[in-house]
């Protein structure tokens, strides 16, 4: 098992209920599986964290990058408003 902390913004905050996670993952789990697992844990995760942008570390990386003991893993909503060109 390695341990990683979650942070989240926004409408995802509000869905748990908490800015910061602490979890224990399986090593060679990736972001996908962590967010599969929140899911189950807060249902309401679910429906706002559909299309998700992830971060590890500081950097954005797609939902299939394999964590690491120690990482930190931020999870942001999609930007909304704006005007499409």
């Amino acid at each position: 098992m390695i341990q990683v902390s979650v942070r989240l913004f926004a409408s995802l905050r509000e869905a748990v209920g908490q800015k910061e996670l602490a979890r224990q993952v399986q090593e060679g789990s990736t972001i996908s599986d962590l967010l599969g697992a929140l899911m189950r844990e807060y249902p309401r995760l679910a429906q706002a964290a559909r299309r998700t942008h992830t971060a590890v570390n500081h950097q954005y990386v797609p939902v299939e990058t394999v964590l690491r003991d120690g990482d930190e893993v931020a999870l942001f909503p999609p930007v909304s408003g704006g005007a499409v060109p």
